[in-house]
């Protein structure tokens, strides 16, 4: 194994313990204290919980067992890798910080009032826990194994069926906790949905510009002195009067869309502008991976 390759598999299984230790911090200190619930294996896990006192650290590595064998099965074994591993170190750090609040060592929050702002950090914890297990290309195993196999063998889409699975589970909570708690679990799946688009997307977040106007050179090469951002120049023909132009194409950071806007209008009043928001950027200027 070289040092390159080395290095990338240490970063990408720091950034799944990360964030299988952060989505297991907040099963543990907001969710079960609070009577909530999640979706997914996980959360027939926390369901047994409610329901026999069985641990969730347990039950969500035993209800992943004939799926993972599965999913060894029917994807192979390269595909299955981080998720074996994220499912097991979940397992491992719900044990670890119950462990730690059975010991008095961890406090869990819990509340009878304002349970606006429990849903709120349980969803930006667990968003952020579960972003960063997908961004190292890994899951938590559960619902996300069969629908990968859904998805090649029938080709049902991935995310109905996760979101078919969990409204069941959701639905089958409400024999166990109010409905009031169910509703405010709604709440938070959405919050952290939001947080692993964030985390998946990158805070890295900036915007494209496409330009027709005149003179495309000499705006490239404005553009290209005043910010010091890469352009690219593209052939466009147009479809209604068949003339060929160049169309000037840049992505800045979003705190450059003000100057680049009035850098273009300086230039030519008339210039067509179409910005459209891009994530993750990586490269010379942005962020490298």
């Amino acid at each position: 194994m070289t040092r390159q390759k080395l290095w990338t598999s240490v970063r990408t299984w720091s950034i799944l313990l990360l964030g299988t230790a952060l989505y297991g911090f907040g099963i543990v200190y907001f969710i079960v204290p609070n009577r909530l619930m999640e979706g997914g294996v996980t959360g027939v896990g926390i369901l047994l919980l409610y329901a026999a006192g069985l641990p969730a650290s347990v039950t969500t590595l035993v209800l992943n067992l004939p799926l993972f064998w599965l999913g060894w099965r029917k994807l192979g074994f390269r595909a299955m890798i981080y998720t074996f591993g994220g499912t097991v170190s979940l397992s491992v750090f719900l044990w670890l910080w119950q462990a730690m609040v059975d010991r008095g060592w961890l406090t869990p929050f819990t509340t009878q009032q304002d349970f606006i702002l429990v849903v709120l950090y349980a969803g930006v914890t667990l968003g952020a826990g579960l972003g960063l297990v997908f961004y190292a290309g890994g899951t938590t195993g559960g619902v996300d194994i069969i629908a990968r196999i859904a998805n090649r063998r029938g080709g049902i889409s991935m995310g109905q069926f996760i979101l078919l699975m969990d409204v069941v589970i959701l639905g089958t909570s409400l024999i166990f906790i109010p409905k009031e708690k169910v509703l405010y679990t709604l709440v938070s799946v959405f919050i952290s949905a939001r947080v692993i688009d964030f985390v998946q997307e990158g805070a890295y977040a900036a915007k494209a510009f496409t330009i027709l106007c005149r003179d495309p050179e000499k705006l490239a090469a404005q553009i290209t002195s005043e910010l010091e951002r890469g352009v690219t120049l593209l052939n466009a023909v147009g479809a209604y009067s068949g003339e060929a132009r160049m169309a000037v194409y840049c992505v800045v950071s979003r705190f450059e869309v003000r100057k680049l806007k009035s850098l273009v209008r300086q230039h030519d009043r008339q210039a067509f502008i179409v910005i459209a928001d891009v994530h993750d950027v990586l490269g010379e200027g942005f962020r490298e991976e």
